[in-house]
């Protein structure tokens, strides 16, 4: 639940000029998300969400040091370089390790870049668990992520 709303986080600041806490849980709770602000407020300091200049002029919220924009392998690029600082792979899984409380917005757009050989992703605080159809695939993404860094 924690994740899904953190993702929603994400996408609602991508699409949305969210100007305060209160705005922000108001479309949590259009999405079906009955938060607090003190939730929403924890959110914001976990995803690492800045306030920067809107197209129309007033401050929102939005990712720090890049938009998020749909979750495209470029947007995914920007944040993995801002939030990861290492890689390593266990058979077939790849192990992201992330600034503290970046993990969600990493995964959250790994979740959306489309690659197909991805089973499935885990995201803690600081970690990230990316489970891959084969350990040929795992390797190939790990050389990948490396190459981000």
């Amino acid at each position: 639940m924690k994740n899904d709303r953190k993702k929603a986080i994400l996408d609602i600041v991508s699409h949305y000029e969210v100007d305060t806490q209160e705005t922000l849980q108001a479309l949590l709770l259009e999405r079906g998300f009955s938060v607090t602000q003190a939730t929403v407020s924890r959110d914001i300091k976990q995803l690492s969400l800045v306030k920067t200049m809107g197209e129309s002029g007033s401050y929102k919220y939005s990712l720090a040091r890049s938009e998020y924009d749909g979750g495209s392998k470029s947007g995914l690029m920007r944040v993995f370089s801002d939030s990861v600082y290492a890689v390593d792979r266990a058979m077939n899984t790849v192990v992201l390790r992330t600034h503290s409380g970046m993990a969600n917005a990493v995964c959250a757009r790994l979740d959306s870049a489309g690659y197909k050989d991805i089973v499935g992703t885990i995201a803690g605080d600081d970690t990230i668990f990316v489970l891959m159809r084969t350990e040929e695939d795992a390797a190939k993404m790990l050389r990948e992520f490396e190459k981000l860094l």
